[in-house]
Protein backbone atom coordinates (compact mmCIF):
# COMPACT_ATOMS: atom_id res chain seq x y z
CA UNK A 1 0.00 0.00 0.00
CA UNK A 2 1.36 3.40 -1.07
CA UNK A 3 -0.20 6.66 -0.14
CA UNK A 4 0.33 10.01 -2.07
CA UNK A 5 -0.67 13.27 -0.54
CA UNK A 6 -2.25 15.13 -3.31
CA UNK A 7 -3.44 18.31 -1.54
CA UNK A 8 -3.03 20.16 1.85
CA UNK A 9 -4.62 23.05 3.22
CA UNK A 10 -4.75 24.43 6.44
CA UNK A 11 -8.61 25.65 7.51
CA UNK A 12 -8.05 27.73 10.41
CA UNK A 13 -11.33 28.23 11.33
CA UNK A 14 -11.79 24.55 12.15
CA UNK A 15 -8.15 24.44 13.34
CA UNK A 16 -7.22 21.49 10.55
CA UNK A 17 -5.30 20.82 8.10
CA UNK A 18 -7.42 19.25 5.05
CA UNK A 19 -5.72 16.46 3.20
CA UNK A 20 -6.20 14.70 -0.30
CA UNK A 21 -4.91 11.49 -0.58
CA UNK A 22 -4.14 9.05 -3.43
CA UNK A 23 -3.84 4.87 -2.05
CA UNK A 24 -2.08 2.70 -4.41
CA UNK A 25 -3.28 -1.09 -3.74
CA UNK A 26 -1.86 -3.12 -6.02
CA UNK A 27 -1.89 -6.41 -5.21
CA UNK A 28 -3.98 -6.50 -2.51
CA UNK A 29 -7.46 -5.36 -0.92
CA UNK A 30 -8.72 -1.86 -0.35
CA UNK A 31 -7.26 -1.05 3.23
CA UNK A 32 -9.57 -0.29 6.11
CA UNK A 33 -9.70 3.13 7.50
CA UNK A 34 -7.88 2.55 10.29
CA UNK A 35 -4.82 1.27 8.19
CA UNK A 36 -4.90 4.48 6.39
CA UNK A 37 -5.44 6.65 9.26
CA UNK A 38 -2.56 5.46 11.04
CA UNK A 39 -0.35 5.28 7.80
CA UNK A 40 -1.27 8.96 7.39
CA UNK A 41 -0.68 9.86 10.70
CA UNK A 42 3.03 8.66 9.92
CA UNK A 43 3.50 11.10 6.84
CA UNK A 44 2.44 13.93 8.56
CA UNK A 45 3.75 12.94 11.97
CA UNK A 46 1.19 13.32 14.06
CA UNK A 47 -0.67 11.53 16.77
CA UNK A 48 -3.73 9.01 15.05
CA UNK A 49 -5.85 10.24 17.95
CA UNK A 50 -5.62 13.75 15.92
CA UNK A 51 -6.63 12.09 12.12
CA UNK A 52 -10.04 11.50 10.70
CA UNK A 53 -10.57 9.74 7.17
CA UNK A 54 -13.87 11.47 6.08
CA UNK A 55 -14.04 10.17 2.85
CA UNK A 56 -12.74 7.19 1.13
CA UNK A 57 -13.65 5.00 -2.28
CA UNK A 58 -11.51 2.71 -4.45
CA UNK A 59 -12.67 3.69 -8.40
CA UNK A 60 -14.24 1.10 -10.14
CA UNK A 61 -11.88 -1.46 -12.30
CA UNK A 62 -8.67 0.00 -10.29
CA UNK A 63 -6.63 -0.33 -7.51
CA UNK A 64 -6.26 3.13 -6.37
CA UNK A 65 -8.43 4.82 -4.07
CA UNK A 66 -9.15 8.57 -3.47
CA UNK A 67 -9.80 9.87 0.24
CA UNK A 68 -10.05 13.00 2.30
CA UNK A 69 -8.81 13.42 5.95
CA UNK A 70 -8.63 16.29 8.63
CA UNK A 71 -5.81 16.66 10.74
CA UNK A 72 -6.58 18.14 14.27
CA UNK A 73 -4.59 20.69 15.92
CA UNK A 74 -6.20 18.98 19.07
CA UNK A 75 -8.31 15.77 20.06
CA UNK A 76 -11.03 17.28 21.57
CA UNK A 77 -11.41 19.97 18.71
CA UNK A 78 -11.81 16.71 16.37
CA UNK A 79 -14.43 15.34 18.55
CA UNK A 80 -16.02 18.40 18.45
CA UNK A 81 -16.01 18.88 15.34
CA UNK A 82 -16.26 16.34 13.37
CA UNK A 83 -20.00 13.73 12.82
CA UNK A 84 -20.36 11.10 15.27
CA UNK A 85 -20.84 8.76 12.74
CA UNK A 86 -17.02 9.50 11.28
CA UNK A 87 -16.01 9.20 14.63
CA UNK A 88 -17.31 5.93 15.16
CA UNK A 89 -16.21 4.76 11.16
CA UNK A 90 -12.67 6.19 12.55
CA UNK A 91 -11.83 4.34 15.54
CA UNK A 92 -11.65 0.34 16.37
CA UNK A 93 -14.93 -0.95 17.37
CA UNK A 94 -14.62 -4.28 19.41
CA UNK A 95 -16.69 -6.92 18.78
CA UNK A 96 -19.78 -7.90 20.71
CA UNK A 97 -19.91 -11.42 22.88
CA UNK A 98 -23.51 -12.49 23.33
Amino acid sequence: MKIEITSQRRNELLKRKEVTFLIDHKGSGTPTRLETRQKLAGMLNADVDKVYVSKFETKKGSMTAIGHANLYDSVDQARHTEPEHIVLRNTRQEKKKE
